[in-house]
């Protein structure tokens, strides 16, 4: 491999989360592989440090630059590899804190953290362990609108980290629609395109031909 080719993961990158030496040790380690690393974001990233990085211009859309070769795709951009062009719209809503999301700053956040472990329920603590960037804001969704209108609507390859909702619905019962799904519902019969690559649901799995659920697997575009 080359710094030519392109290592996608598709949400969940999880490198930018505490910003300890470790974490900078595993993402030199990662830099010097010979390769590019690019990833979307998913519901599970430190937004906080992930939006203090520069904005930059890469292949035609807008990147944070982690290290030289270690790059996010931002949302609601259009790039070219070689000859290939993908639409990238990172995020997802977190359905694993049935417990809630507790508030560090609350008067009371150590009784409600207490009771929270003793429930056994999941729950996240807002800003150390779960974000509201996790989902679009309402640029990121008109900037996705304009990009895709730039491009006729059609792209080869489609990345995001949550799936259309009528897709994430023939999973699983129990998937719920949100605002960002069913923006991706509107993309996916609107937009020409040939893959659709996300992640966020923990399998690996193809449907339709056309929709690849990345988990453990890699698949290979050329």
């Amino acid at each position: 491999m080359s710094r030519k080719d392109c290592l996608i993961i598709t949400g969940d990158f999880g490198g930018l989360w505490n910003g300890s030496k470790e974490e900078s040790a595993w993402l030199d380690w990662l830099e010097d592989k010979p390769f590019t690393t690019l990833f979307i974001d998913g519901n599970h990233e430190n937004y906080t440090m992930l939006n203090a990085l520069p904005v930059a211009e890469w292949n035609g859309g807008k990147v944070h630059r982690v290290r030289d070769h270690i790059l996010h795709l931002m949302r609601g951009q259009v790039f070219r590899l070689d000859d290939m062009t993908f639409f990238t719209m990172g995020g997802a809503t977190s359905h694993d804190i049935e417990g809630g999301v507790l508030n560090p700053s609350a008067p009371d956040f150590q009784t409600q953290y207490l009771k929270a472990v003793l429930s056994g329920k999941r729950f996240r603590i807002l800003g150390e362990s779960w974000w509201p960037e996790e989902l679009p804001s309402d640029e990121e969704y008109a900037e996705a609108l304009t990009n895709l209108e730039r491009v006729g609507w059609q792209v080869d390859c489609i990345l995001t980290h949550c799936a259309p909702t009528s897709i994430a619905l023939q999973m699983s019962r129990h998937n719920e629609a949100d605002r960002l799904t069913d923006f991706l519902e509107t993309i996916k019969q609107q937009c020409e395109f040939d893959y659709w690559f996300f992640g966020h649901y923990h399998r690996d799995m193809v449907i339709e031909d056309k929709y690849f659920l990345q988990y453990g697997q890699m698949t290979v575009i050329e």
